[in-house]
């Protein structure tokens, strides 16, 4: 039911803000899990939205699917080594992507950073963001470099 409202919502604030072609359009890319930005148009929005915080409004944390976005969440620490706890706090509207954009409340209660917003955008199919939102640590194990004996023979 939560979901079904949130397509509703996302379909409404696309209709308010696009002509009823483009919000179709947009809407049946965001079914399908996919941006509403394509190729070289969604090359330029991220290359304009790295110039802003990684989770903020102005770049979104992009992600597949709403299982995507509680993945990336669950990877973040909090200053103390354990993870923060989160809530979808609803959409937002339309990010720079063309795509509706969710907006996240995350705590760490005592520890830093105590409270945040995180901005996601979960029509990414197929991407998994491997950076972190600032102030806080990746729980991702770093993999050790392997050293690569030379071939005799």
């Amino acid at each position: 039911m939560r979901q079904t409202f949130g397509m509703i919502g996302a379909a409404l604030a696309l209709t308010l803000t696009a002509s009823p072609a483009l919000a179709d359009k947009a809407l049946d890319r965001m079914m399908r899990g996919e941006s509403y930005l394509q190729g070289k148009d969604l090359e330029k929005a991220i290359e304009k939205a790295e110039q802003h915080p990684l989770g903020s409004a102005q770049n979104p944390v992009r992600t597949t699917r709403p299982q995507g976005q509680r993945l990336y969440l669950s990877r973040l620490r909090c200053s103390d080594g354990k993870a923060p706890s989160f809530y979808r706090q609803g959409n937002v509207g339309p990010g720079p992507f063309g795509n509706i954009v969710d907006l996240y409340k995350v705590s760490c209660g005592e520890a830093e950073p105590r409270e945040s917003d995180v901005y996601m955008d979960m029509y990414h199919g197929g991407f998994i963001e491997s950076r972190i939102v600032p102030g806080f640590a990746d729980s991702t194990p770093k993999a050790e470099p392997v050293p690569v004996k030379e071939p005799t023979g």
